[in-house]
């Protein structure tokens, strides 16, 4: 059963004296997610969303908050004398201060991999949509084109096999190799780019991005946003692709140019695009990239599996329940 938003559940008998308080609990669960298992640990308390004006008057008598992507400066830190730690449902955690986490002894956790096969899933959904030209076919059976075709299948449907074809990846972690291992039994071929002020050890051989750009037909993103990666896919990067070649974005919005990716679908410097992330999330209504053409666009989803968000609660309450116990367990302070 769900905790109530807004509403204080305890489970006895208690084992301890922690107040768990959950600020964004909507960002996890869409009415099918347990929390029980955050109950088992505490008085828990839970909030569908919080706004940043809320969060002190929310977490002041809080051991452990529990959070997505409310935002935790030292100022608000310092504010909060009862906090003994932070845990996210999710694997970034620059929504946190975290030298001033580690200076006032708050701990901070995190949860990896949860996701990894829901975002390999919606990666593949993608290029197999681009591929076919899904969502164009769906349309022309429903808008009459088909009625008015003049043999039992429309002819000028375009699709292409993606088996022979080249992913180029930019981002080859955990997601990133498990992509490749899917795209191998579609029969593509994989590669991998070396991203420009990024030192490598030892591993797959990486080429240059400027090499992939070229070379690929499906670019796919699972690289974080970082300095060396904001701003990587602009209008150079698009110039070098092929006009027949694909661009997919799973990793963060920031990575991507967004003016530069419209002006080259709009141009058909590239033949389409797939966005699960954007600069800006959620969108303003009338956001160019909105109108973008031959772009699909998923509103940051990707993750989002009902498997991958279970997951990610029963990895935050072992986290907590590691550190109730005096272990450490997926800690980023």
């Amino acid at each position: 059963m769900n905790c109530p938003y807004g509403r204080t559940v305890v489970v006895l008998p208690m084992k301890t004296s922690d107040t768990l308080i959950f600020l964004d609990a909507g960002s996890v669960d869409y009415g099918d997610v347990s929390f029980r298992a955050f109950q088992r640990l505490g008085r828990f308390k839970a909030f569908y969303k919080t706004s940043p004006a809320q969060i002190i008057q929310r977490s002041k008598n809080a051991t452990h908050i529990l959070t997505n992507k409310c935002v935790f400066s030292e100022t608000v830190l310092k504010a909060l004398p009862k906090l003994r730690g932070i845990h996210l449902s999710a694997t970034g955690f620059n929504n946190i201060d975290i030298e001033a986490a580690r200076q006032l002894g708050i701990a901070v956790t995190n949860v990896r991999g949860y996701s990894t096969e829901s975002v390999v899933q919606m990666t593949f959904a993608f290029i197999l949509n681009l591929a076919t030209g899904m969502m164009d076919l769906h349309k022309a059976a429903r808008d009459g084109r088909w009625s008015r075709a003049p043999f039992f299948t429309l002819s000028n449907a375009r699709i292409s096999e993606v088996c022979g074809k080249t992913l180029g990846l930019i981002g080859y972690g955990t997601i990133g190799k498990r992509v490749a291992e899917v795209a191998r039994v579609f029969g593509m071929k994989v590669q991998a780019a070396a991203i420009p002020g990024r030192k490598y050890g030892a591993g797959p051989r990486r080429i240059s991005l400027d090499k992939l750009a070229r070379t690929s037909d499906y670019i796919s993103i699972h690289a974080p946003l970082t300095p060396l990666t904001k701003g990587l896919i602009d209008a150079r990067f698009l110039r070098k692709m092929k006009k027949d070649a694909c661009l997919i974005n799973m990793a963060r919005g920031g990575i991507v140019v967004e003016g530069d990716l419209i002006q080259a679908l709009k141009t058909r410097k590239i033949a389409g695009a797939a966005l699960d992330v954007l600069v800006t999330e959620p969108p303003r209504a009338n956001d160019p990239v909105l109108k973008a053409p031959r772009l699909i666009l998923t509103p940051h989803a990707a993750w989002a599996s009902i498997e991958a968000r279970r997951r990610v609660v029963g990895e935050m309450a072992l986290n907590i329940r590691a550190f109730q116990e005096g272990r450490q367990r997926s800690r980023v302070v």
